[in-house]
C-alpha cells in the first residue's frame, strides 16, 4: 500500500510564516499557471512581484515542491508564499519581555505596535519581533490588544498548550485591567458599570453602540483625578474589539488621543507624538498548564500631567 505524501507547512523564514492560499478545482476558472492564479486572486500584486517570488523560492506547495513561474495549475492544492513589504519603518519602540517558562512568554507592549501581521505590517509586529529575538517558530500569541494599546500581551509556546491557555479567554476565567486617561466628570457616579450592544459601524473599522441586547460590559472606577483630568480603571466584563474606547466614548469620558472615538481624526501613520492614553495594566489567571496562580503587570505609566 503506498503511502500518501507528508503535508507539511513551510518553516518561518526571518521571524514570519508562510500564508497559505487554496487552489479551487479546475473547472473554477481559466488558469493555464499557479501565477496565472496568483495574480487574479491578488490583483494588489503585481505579476513582477509573484514571478520574482517562485524565482527565489517562497512561493511552494503543500508537499513542499516549488511553485515556478512556469508550473501548470492544479485545483485543491494548497500554496505556501513568503510576502514582504518593500518599504516599512521601525516602529521606534520596545517590547519588554516580562516573564518566559517552558510555556508562557508575557511581553509589555509599547504603543503603536501591532501584534500579529497584517496589512503593511509585517517584520514591526510584535509576534515577528519576538519569534527572531526568542527564536521560538511555533510562538502565537493567546489573546491580542489593539495596536494604539500599551501593555501586557501572552503568547504560548507549544502548539499542544496553546488551546488550553485560549480555553480561559472563553471560559472568563481570565480577570484583566487597564487604565486609562480620559476626562474627569464630576456628574458622574463611580465605579459604574456600561453594558450595551457594540457592532460594526462607519467606516467599518470603528465600532458603535446599537440598540439591543448587551454584548459587551465594562466595570469603570477612578483612581486619581488631576484637574480636567482623571485616570479610569476599567475592567472588561466582555471582550468586544474596541470595547474600552467605545464604552468611554458613549459615557463622554473619549481616552486622550483616540484617534477613532468619538470621532475619526486623521493623522500621519508614522506620526507618534500622541500616543492613545490606554494601558493593559494587568492580567492574571490559574495557569491550566502548571495550575499555579499568574499575574502579570505593565511596567509602563500613563501621565495625567
Amino acid at each position: 500500500m503506498n503511502t500518501p505524501p507528508q503535508r507539511t507547512v513551510p518553516p518561518t523564514r526571518n521571524g514570519v510564516g508562510p500564508s497559505c492560499v487554496g487552489l479551487p478545482s479546475n473547472d473554477s476558472g481559466d488558469w493555464a499557471t499557479i501565477t496565472d492564479f496568483l495574480v487574479q486572486r491578488f490583483p494588489a500584486i503585481p505579476r513582477a512581484v509573484w514571478l520574482q517570488r517562485t524565482r527565489e523560492g517562497r512561493v511552494v506547495d503543500e508537499l513542499g515542491a516549488p511553485v515556478t513561474p512556469e508550473r501548470a495549475y492544479q485545483g485543491h492544492l494548497r500554496v505556501y508564499y513568503y510576502r514582504d513589504l518593500e518599504a516599512e519603518p521601525r516602529i521606534p519602540f520596545d517590547e519588554v519581555l516580562l516573564y518566559r517558562d517552558e510555556h508562557l512568554v508575557v511581553v509589555d507592549k509599547p504603543h503603536f505596535l501591532p501584534v500579529t501581521p497584517s496589512g503593511r505590517y509585517l517584520q514591526e509586529t510584535l509576534l515577528v519581533r519576538l519569534k527572531r529575538r526568542l527564536g521560538i517558530d511555533t510562538l502565537q500569541p493567546i489573546h491580542r490588544i489593539d495596536l494604539d494599546t500599551a501593555g501586557v500581551v501572552l503568547f504560548a509556546i507549544h502548539p499542544a498548550t496553546r488551546d488550553a491557555y485560549h480555553a480561559l479567554f472563553r471560559r472568563h476565567e481570565v480577570t484583566k485591567q487597564y487604565e486609562a486617561i480620559a476626562p474627569w466628570r464630576a456628574d458622574l457616579t463611580f465605579p459604574c458599570t456600561r453594558r450595551s450592544r457594540i457592532v460594526v459601524g462607519t467606516p467599518f473599522f470603528r465600532l458603535c453602540e446599537a440598540a439591543g441586547e448587551p454584548n459587551a460590559e465594562t466595570r469603570i472606577d477612578v483612581s486619581e483625578v488631576s484637574g480636567t483630568l482623571a485616570r479610569y480603571r476599567l475592567t472588561p466584563m466582555t471582550g468586544r474589539k474596541h470595547q474600552l474606547r467605545v464604552h468611554m466614548a458613549a459615557l463622554g469620558l473619549p481616552i486622550v488621543n483616540d484617534r477613532f472615538y468619538p470621532t475619526l481624526v486623521d493623522c500621519a501613520d508614522n506620526d507618534f507624538s500622541r500616543p492613545l492614553q490606554l494601558l493593559a495594566r494587568s492580567i492574571a489567571f490559574v495557569d491550566p498548564v502548571t495550575g499555579q496562580p499568574r499575574r502579570f503587570e505593565s511596567t509602563r505609566r500613563l501621565s495625567l500631567g
